[in-house]
């Protein structure tokens, strides 16, 4: 994994061992994940357009081009493949305020 993934696969596996990731689901079927960071921040990742919220991604991956992804979307993918997600069933409500969260964290 380190070979493919470089410094991101070490870091990924970590938050997988440590239960870190949350996939939640609306009745609607829409479905985001949560990723608890090393640092405590939660993180929210979308696997489905492979994009995560946080400032590793906006830098190393979208601005400089130097990583395919973080380590929070790695630990995602590496959960999903492993059925190690936390699951979480929330309305749509919630998962609207979760959205809109981000959404004011970056304006």
């Amino acid at each position: 994994l380190k070979f493919v993934f470089g410094p991101s696969a070490v870091p990924a596996l970590d938050l997988v061992d440590q239960r870190s990731v949350t996939r939640m689901r609306s009745p609607s079927g829409r479905i985001l994940y949560q990723v608890l960071g090393s640092s405590g921040k939660l993180y929210t990742c979308y696997s489905s357009c492979h994009f995560c919220t946080c400032p590793a991604f906006g830098f190393s991956v979208l601005q400089k081009s130097e990583s395919l992804l973080c380590k929070h979307i790695l630990a995602v993918y590496l959960s999903q493949a492993m059925g190690a997600c936390q699951e979480l069933a929330v309305s749509e409500e919630q998962l609207t305020n979760i959205l809109l969260a981000e959404e004011e964290d970056e304006g």
